[in-house]
């Protein structure tokens, strides 16, 4: 019978198999794309038996969608309205933008990913691409609670407008940034991003009610 030391070994080791798992499946990906991962191409990056990566996940399918969950819970905790110390609504909303862009740029992952599976089409729907809609239904309801407590005069049509505009200018932003490389200052895009977000927000408010 195994005793707490051997378990919790075991666990640890178990913990740090599948990161090397999930941080081998994120380089494949980012060199060859979804249909140019595999598991045995996994394998052979981080060392371990193919059988060790079947223990862990189903299939390439569910190793995708855990790298995008992982990943998206990095960036996921930057996505935090400074308090009201933190200065005016203006001064809030580009501070978070700013840390948004920051946690982007450390953990691009589920974002890289999920956007070369959403606009993808095939017959069956992959795991990751599903998680990643998730996540961004998640993503996207914190954007609306944020504009209901910065600007709350604003309708809730008014909201879901903002918010679909600030979900793709932050997509675009970032596939900007995929293309061109280091020459593209993200933090500054995303800094202007909320501020141009934010204006347009309390000018809807301003004309709702003239």
């Amino acid at each position: 019978m195994a005793g707490p030391q051997t378990t919790r070994k075991k666990r640890a080791n178990g913990v740090e198999s599948r990161q090397r798992i999930l941080d081998a499946a994120v380089e494949i990906a980012g060199e060859r794309g979804y249909e140019g991962t595999s598991i045995a191409a996994v394998s052979t990056k981080c060392g371990l038996p193919a059988s060790s990566i079947y223990w862990h996940f189903k299939d390439k399918d569910d190793l995708i969608a855990a790298v995008i969950e992982r990943s998206f819970a990095t960036w996921l905790a930057a996505v935090e309205l400074p308090g009201e110390e933190a200065g005016t609504p203006l001064e809030r909303v580009t501070a978070m933008a700013v840390s948004v862009a920051k946690s982007l740029i450390a953990a691009p992952d589920f974002l890289r990913f999920g956007l070369m599976l959403a606009l993808e089409r095939r017959p069956t729907e992959p795991r990751g691409r599903t998680v990643f809609l998730q996540v961004r239904e998640i993503a996207g309801a914190k954007i609306a609670e944020m504009a209901r407590e910065l600007v709350p005069d604003l309708d809730e049509e008014s909201v879901r407008l903002l918010t679909a505009y600030a979900v793709a200018g932050a997509d675009g932003l970032f596939v900007q940034r995929e293309i061109n490389g280091d020459g593209v200052d993200l933090v500054a895009m995303f800094e202007l991003h909320a501020r141009l977000v934010y204006e347009a927000a309390t000018r809807m408010a301003a004309a709702k009610e003239e």
